[in-house]
């Protein structure tokens, strides 16, 4: 099973505020900017990503029903603010994989043991 959802309420309103200026200068890291779907408002949620030619990779530690999955997934698409640049990234799709083939293999076998197998791939805009 993902992180429990009390978690991430906790990391919503603690460390998502503490990591979120740090995320888009480090490298692997990045800010979702997403819009709300009720509220029209812009979020933004601190990710790890994994680069695969010109798609991200996005592991779902705290699972498919996430709010700003949801997010990216009804707006088609979100920003990717990493390294100091705004990247569009578009076609997002929720991926189940329990081999966890797409992110590096010591990655995998964390994940693995958090029993985390869905991901969110979307491609960058050229």
């Amino acid at each position: 099973m993902p992180f429990p959802r009390w978690l991430a309420r906790f990391n919503l309103y603690g460390t998502n505020r503490m990591l979120g200026p740090l995320a888009r200068f480090v490298p692997g890291m990045g800010v979702i900017v997403h819009v709300g779907r009720k509220t029209h408002r812009r979020y933004r949620t601190p990710v790890i990503f994994f680069r695969r030619r010109d798609h991200f990779v996005i592991a779902l530690t705290y699972g498919r029903e996430s709010q700003w999955v949801q997010n990216v997934l009804a707006q088609g698409g979100c920003e990717l603010e990493t390294m100091g640049r705004t990247l569009q990234l578009t076609r997002p799709n929720v991926l189940h994989d329990e081999e966890r083939r797409n992110v590096p293999a010591v990655v995998g076998i964390i994940l693995g043991l958090i029993n985390v197998s869905d991901f969110l791939e979307a491609s960058a805009v050229t």
